[in-house]
């Protein structure tokens, strides 16, 4: 069923395919994310931009 969906969201999505603009979002969104990965990786990531180790809870 769930194949099913997804080939009908294909056939819509191949029928009308995103904006120059949706795409060039989605791609830079995605530098970015790889950016902050390479970043932390290479242990350049800033100390307050790490969360505290703890309770593993949010205060309320």
């Amino acid at each position: 069923m769930g194949n099913l969906i997804w080939l009908l969201r294909a056939s819509r999505w191949a029928r009308r395919p995103p904006s120059t603009r949706m795409v060039i979002l989605v791609l830079g969104i995605i530098a970015v994310a790889l950016l902050l990965v390479g970043l932390e990786k290479l242990g350049m990531w800033p100390d307050w931009a790490t969360l505290q180790q703890g309770r593993g809870r949010l205060p309320r």
